[in-house]
């Protein structure tokens, strides 16, 4: 896991050229660019879609996890709850290997607040769970890079 603010990016390059592609993409020109429709980096390998939604209580959130694949989450506007925690520690109740999801359901190791100039990167081996209120539901907008890391 990585939490750290925007500017801070160029900072963890080297880890792997397909992360390198997307930290070089978290700018302000390129964040607002993007929309609903997936926007493509490199193929399936590489890409960014915005997400805009209201939060919801912790109760009604469940964390997920990726084996293939790390997640960027770019706040863009609006504040959530997110927290951190091995899949290993978690009951998994859904799984579509297909599209590399894992659902689980338990608690959490870590806490944080995801607000406009945050990012997090969550790699497999961290189930997330997002969406979760700050202070009551809130309409958030994100920024998610897909970014493969793992062939298989």
């Amino acid at each position: 896991m990585i939490y750290a603010k925007h500017r801070d990016a160029p900072v963890y390059r080297g880890i792997h050229p397909n992360l390198d592609l997307a930290l070089k993409h978290i700018t302000p020109a390129f964040l607002a660019g993007v929309g609903t429709e997936r926007v493509e980096l490199k193929g399936g390998e590489v890409y960014a879609t915005r997400f805009t939604y209201e939060t919801v209580p912790e109760e009604e959130s469940f964390f997920e996890a990726h084996r293939k694949y790390l997640d960027i989450h770019i706040m863009v506007e609006g504040s959530e709850g997110v927290e951190i925690a091995p899949p290993e520690a978690l009951t998994e109740f859904d799984r579509v290997e297909a599209n590399d999801f894992y659902a689980y359901r338990g608690r959490g190791d870590y806490r944080l607040v995801l607000s406009p100039g945050d990012f997090l990167v969550v790699f497999p081996g961290d189930a997330h769970r997002i969406k979760m209120q700050v202070d009551g539901p809130k309409t958030v907008s994100k920024v998610v890079f897909k970014v493969r890391i793992y062939d298989d």
